[in-house]
C-alpha cells in the first residue's frame, strides 16, 4: 500500500507544515537545569473544584520554587461541554487563591510564545502529526459506525473481555487499499486510529514522580487519535501540546493511571521525549466510617464557589491544602513563625502516596488562626471585599462606615491584648456575628436563668448609672454595686465561700446585662461593646430588655 498516497488522502490539506517545522517553532525554553515546566490544563465545562486547585497549587510551587513556568492550557476539544465564560471562571477562581499563571490562554505575558493555548486553534499541527504516523503506517482510517462500536462492546461485556477497539475486534485495522478507497468514494464518515504496536500482556515499569516505582501493561488499544470533524482526542493532543509547550513534569489525578500506556506509546511513536508524570491522590472524606472520594453530586465544600460564598479567607485555603500536598509543610510552618509559605521548598517526591483526607474543621481552625494575624484594617478589607460581593444590602449599608466596623474588629479581634482571640472564622460567618453592633440586625433572645423582678433590678439598676465615659474599672464597679443590690455576691470570694447566701456571683448578674446589650450570653468585652454602641443606644437595649 501508497502510504504517502494514503495520508494525502486522508488528510488533504496542501498548506501543513513539514512536521520538524515546529521544532524550531517552538524551541526548548531557556531555562536553568531543574526548572519545571508545569500546565493546568481543564476543560471550558464551568465547573471549577477543589481538585482543580489542589493540583494547580502543586503544578505552581513544582514550577516556581525550581525557578520554572507555570502555563494555562484549555483543552476544548469537546465542542459540545464548552460553557462561556468558563476559561475567565478558572483564572478568576484561581487568582482569589493566590494562584497566577506565567503564560496560557487568556494570560496577557510576553512568554506567550508557545500558544495558541486553546487546543481547538492547534488543528493544524495535530492533522500534520497525524498524517505522518498515516505515511508510517502507524496510523490508519476507521470506518466503523457508533452502532457497529456498540455491538462489538456488548459482545466484548457478555464474553467478559476487555472493552475496546484491539486486536481481532479491531476491523479496520487491516483493510486493503481497494476497501479504504472504496469507503472514501463513498463518502464514509472516518476517524484516525493509532495502530498500536503493543501486547497486553507485555509489562514495564514506570517511574512516577509522586509513586515511585509502577508496573504497567502495554497499551494494545488502537485508541482514536482524530476524531471526524478533524479535531484530535484528549490523548493525542495532549502528547503533542505537551512536547510543543516544552512541559517537563505532568501533575494530575491518579485517575489517569489507566490511560497511561496510551500515552507512553503515543510519545514514542511520536518520536517525543516525554515528561515526567506525577499522579496525585485523590481527596477523600469520611463518610460515617468509611473513606471516600469528594463527590461533585454529594459534597458542596468540592466546588471552589463554596469557599468564596462561605468567605473563607484565600490564604487559609492555600495553607490548609499545602498540609495536604506535602507532609512536611505544617511543622515548616511551626519552626518558621511569620515566614512567607512560599518560601517552604515543595516537593513533589514528598506528595502523600495514598487518599489523601479532607478535613473541614481543621480548614476552619486555619482560617481562624489566618485571620486573627491581619489588622483590623486588612481584616475590614477582606470582610468588605465579601459582602460587596455576597452580603445583604444591610451588610453593605454597616460596611460603609469604615470607621465604625474597625472599632468592632479591633474588639473582636482581641488588638489590645496580648493574645489575639480567634472568634472569626469566614466572612460570612463574622459579618453574622458582629450583627448585633447594628440595630436593624440586632435580633436579641433574651434568655435569662433568673426570675423576671431580678432581671429587670439588674438592668433597670445599672442604665440609672451607666456613664459611657467610664473606664472599665468604673463600669465594673458599678456592676459590682448593682449586683450587690439585687442580692448577688459583689465579689466572686465571698459566693464561693457562701454560695447559699447569695442569688448568684456578679458575673451572673453581668450576663443579665449582656444578654439584654447583645443579645446572647457569651461576647467580647462588654464595657468596650458599650462605648462601640454609645450610651443612648446601650441604654435603650437596657431598658427594651425590661421583662413586661
Amino acid at each position: 500500500m501508497d502510504l504517502i498516497k494514503l495520508a494525502n488522502a486522508l488528510i488533504p490539506d496542501k498548506d501543513l507544515k513539514d512536521p520538524d517545522e515546529y521544532e524550531s517553532i517552538y524551541p526548548a525554553r531557556n531555562l536553568s537545569k531543574g526548572a519545571e515546566v508545569t500546565r493546568l490544563a481543564p476543560s471550558p465545562t464551568g465547573f471549577i473544584h477543589l481538585g482543580n486547585l489542589y493540583s494547580a497549587l502543586a503544578d505552581e510551587r513544582a514550577a516556581h520554587t525550581t525557578g520554572g513556568v507555570f502555563y494555562l492550557r484549555i483543552e476544548d476539544t469537546d465542542e459540545k461541554r464548552k460553557v462561556e465564560g468558563a476559561v475567565e471562571s478558572v483564572i478568576r477562581s484561581l487568582k482569589y487563591f493566590g494562584i497566577k499563571f506565567d503564560e496560557g490562554a487568556e494570560i496577557d505575558s510576553p512568554l506567550n510564545v508557545y500558544g495558541p493555548y486553546y487546543q481547538r486553534q492547534r488543528a493544524e499541527i495535530y492533522r500534520t502529526y497525524a498524517k505522518r504516523l498515516i505515511a508510517q503506517g502507524l496510523a490508519y482510517p476507521c470506518f466503523c459506525s457508533a452502532e457497529e462500536l456498540d455491538e462489538v462492546r456488548t459482545r466484548q461485556t457478555e464474553n467478559k473481555e476487555t472493552t475496546g477497539y484491539y486486536g481481532k475486534y479491531a476491523k479496520c485495522r487491516n483493510l486493503s487499499e481497494e476497501q479504504i478507497y472504496k469507503n472514501l468514494e463513498e463518502g464514509k464518515p472516518f476517524v484516525i486510529r493509532l495502530k498500536s504496536m503493543g501486547h497486553i500482556e507485555n509489562k514495564m515499569t514506570f517511574r512516577d514522580a509522586i509513586k515511585g516505582d509502577i508496573t504497567v501493561t502495554e497499551n494494545d488499544q488502537d485508541v482514536v487519535i482524530l476524531k471526524s470533524d478533524g479535531i484530535p482526542t484528549y490523548h493525542f493532543a495532549h502528547a503533542i501540546d505537551d512536547h510543543f509547550m516544552r512541559t517537563t513534569l505532568v501533575i494530575r489525578g491518579e485517575e489517569w493511571l489507566s490511560s497511561l500506556p496510551i500515552h507512553i506509546e503515543l510519545f514514542k511513536v511520536l518520536g517525543f521525549e516525554r515528561p515526567r508524570y506525577a499522579h496525585t491522590c485523590s481527596l477523600m472524606k469520611m463518610d460515617g466510617e468509611t473513606k471516600r472520594k469528594l463527590s461533585k453530586r454529594k459534597d458542596p465544600e468540592l466546588s471552589l464557589d463554596y469557599y468564596r460564598k462561605a468567605g473563607y479567607y484565600p490564604l487559609a485555603v492555600v495553607k490548609y491544602l499545602m498540609t495536604v500536598l506535602n507532609s512536611g509543610f505544617e511543622e515548616w510552618t511551626l519552626k518558621n513563625p511569620g515566614a512567607d509559605w512560599r518560601d517552604f521548598k515543595f516537593k513533589v517526591d514528598k506528595m502523600g502516596k495514598s487518599g489523601a483526607l479532607f478535613d473541614l474543621e481543621k480548614l476552619n481552625d486555619i482560617s481562624k488562626t489566618e485571620i486573627s494575624l491581619l489588622s483590623p484594617e486588612e481584616c475590614y478589607d477582606f470582610l468588605k471585599s465579601w459582602v460587596d460581593e455576597f452580603g445583604t444590602d444591610a451588610d453593605r449599608a454597616h460596611f460603609a462606615d469604615r470607621e465604625y466596623i474597625i472599632k468592632i474588629l479591633n474588639l473582636v479581634m482581641g488588638t489590645g491584648g496580648k493574645k489575639r482571640r480567634k472568634d472569626l472564622e469566614r466572612a460570612e460567618q463574622s459579618v453574622r456575628l458582629i450583627d448585633y453592633f447594628f440595630d436593624d440586625t440586632f435580633v436579641p433572645e433574651y434568655s435569662y436563668r433568673f426570675d423576671d423582678e431580678t432581671v429587670n433590678a439588674v438592668l433597670n439598676g445599672f442604665a440609672a448609672v451607666y456613664d459611657e465615659n467610664d473606664d472599665n474599672q468604673a463600669w465594673f464597679n458599678k456592676v459590682k454595686q448593682v449586683a450587690a443590690n439585687c442580692g448577688f455576691a459583689a465579689e466572686m470570694q465571698d459566693y464561693k465561700a457562701h454560695p447559699e447566701n447569695y442569688k448568684g456571683s456578679v458575673s451572673d448578674a453581668a450576663e443579665i446585662l449582656r444578654i439584654a446589650v447583645t443579645g446572647g450570653p457569651n461576647s467580647p468585652d462588654l464595657c468596650t461593646i458599650m462605648k462601640i454602641l454609645g450610651g443612648v443606644r446601650a441604654v435603650g437595649r437596657l431598658n427594651a430588655a425590661n421583662r413586661k
